[in-house]
């Protein structure tokens, strides 16, 4: 599979990403990436919860995931964070450069802090925040159970419980889980039993994504309000958020929030395959990210550098994978101005030194990715400028990243964008490019495709006006 015009995206895990002896060997080797990543990690962990990372996974036989979760549950969440970073930088020595970073749940935190969002120190601290947070506020006796169905299927079985104490926290696509308190957690474990789904009780110390944590949410939101955050280097998708992060984000209440927002991982994979994803890395142990997106995405080039035996060579794999384009195969990618990058343009926050992704991805200011390219159907300059005009209304609409909107994209069925949010944009088109308001007659279902709805706007373009200027009315 040619892999040169991808988008290429990591993949950050959450608490279940632990791994016992990840990277083990990297560390008894005297790697210095690994050391120093763990032992920054370990120094915070000191100060603000009294014991270190490094010397509960590095020692001669790890501890399995139950029996860390049980004897030491804020040292798995420090372990997952810090195996995170330690694997990205790993990547990045090996010429790896993403277009994107997506975290899933606690992962996003790693994927912010490897975007630059903060120092490693800073992003330690606000792990043991919210640890210590959680562990001080939630008196919820909440718990979380994994089912073998899509999210629609788990809604359906949250609304026939009918209890406002059962929420579905998080949709993979493929898998999804449910959170809230044990009794109607029970109920939701013996009615799939009874359709015959899989359930898994997760051993988790708290029911995250789920309102019971709002009281930790807003202590948090407080807490963390003294770590400023910096712009990112590369853009970061929240699947909690639905969108892209902005240099204007408020992180703390952003992060604060995450405690009682569901995820949303499965829809993000989507957006980004259709913007043009097709490399996937997941950039931390283990395989359950990269699982997931082989199975709602076969099409997709998946690779998890820490979950084999032969740690090296996945990582040799994973960085290849995320190298840009003229160097993969070849020696580590080297730094340049990325204005000098064909296909790419740089967001107002990144560094002149910005390494380019792998695809001709291009972030449209710090939150948003936008298209290079032209539209294949019905070539020509007008109705090019026009389709990239009609494309950012969208995009800004929506929070979609620009390239999603391609001309045959369906944009209820792909995007969910329904008939009153189109009737909405298609008064917003006219508005836009002075057509006024939509005829009385029309069939929204006849637009269904972005494409078309690009049509329907150069057709009511006035004869012989220019696209530009129509639209700039």
């Amino acid at each position: 599979m040619s892999r040169e015009l991808d988008m290429t995206v990591a993949l950050f895990p959450g608490q279940g990403a632990y791994r016992a002896g990840a990277l083990k060997e990297f560390w008894e080797s005297g790697d210095r990436t690994v050391r120093a990543t763990f032992e920054e990690v370990d120094a915070v962990a000191k100060d603000r919860m009294g014991r270190d990372v490094s010397s509960t996974v590095f020692q001669p036989s790890p501890p399995s995931p139950a029996a860390l979760l049980d004897s030491a549950p804020d040292v798995l969440q420090l372990a997952v964070f810090t195996t995170a970073v330690a694997t990205h930088r790993l990547l990045a020595e090996r010429g790896a450069a993403p277009s994107v970073h997506v975290g899933h749940s606690l992962g996003e935190l790693a994927a912010l802090a490897c975007a630059g969002a903060w120092s490693l120190a800073d992003a330690a601290a606000i792990l043991c925040e919210r640890i210590s947070v959680l562990r001080e506020h939630d008196r919820s006796g909440g718990a979380m159970l994994a089912l073998g169905c899509d999210g629609e299927r788990a809604e359906r079985i949250v609304a026939l419980i009918a209890d406002p104490d059962l929420v579905l926290a998080v949709d993979n696509g493929p898998q999804s889980v449910v959170s809230g308190r044990a009794e109607p957690i029970a109920r939701a474990e013996a009615i799939a039993a009874q359709l015959d789904i899989t359930r898994t009780r997760l051993r988790s110390p708290h029911p995250f994504h789920h309102p019971l944590l709002d009281t930790a949410r807003g202590v948090l939101a407080e807490r963390l309000a003294s770590f400023p955050s910096r712009p990112l280097d590369v853009p970061v998708y929240s699947p909690i958020l639905g969108r892209f992060y902005r240099d204007g984000d408020d992180l703390a209440r952003l992060l604060a929030l995450h405690l009682v927002t569901p995820v949303e991982f499965g829809p993000a994979v989507s957006a980004l395959h259709a913007a043009g994803a097709r490399v996937f890395v997941e950039t931390g142990a283990g395989r359950v990210l990269s699982a997931l997106v082989e199975q709602a995405r076969p099409d997709a080039y998946v690779v998890a550098p820490l979950a084999g035996r032969d740690e090296e060579a996945g990582l040799a794999a994973a960085a290849d994978a995320l190298r840009p384009p003229l160097t993969r195969g070849s020696a580590p990618a080297t730094t340049v101005p990325a204005s000098t990058v064909s296909g790419f343009t740089a967001p107002a926050s990144t560094a002149s030194g910005f390494t380019a992704p792998a695809a001709t991805v291009t972030p449209a200011g710090p939150a948003s990715l936008a298209p290079e390219t032209a539209s294949a159907a019905a070539p020509g300059p007008d109705r090019e400028e026009l389709s990239g005009r009609v494309r950012a209304l969208y995009a800004e609409a929506m929070e979609y990243p620009e390239e999603v909107f391609t001309d045959d994209v369906q944009l209820e069925a792909d995007l969910g964008v329904d008939s009153v949010k189109q009737t909405e944009l298609l008064s917003r088109l006219g508005d836009r490019f002075g057509l006024g308001l939509p005829p009385a007659g029309l069939r929204v279902a006849d637009y269904d495709t972005f494409g078309k709805v690009v049509d329907f706007v150069a057709a009511g373009v006035t004869d012989g006006a220019d696209a530009g200027s129509a639209a700039g009315r």
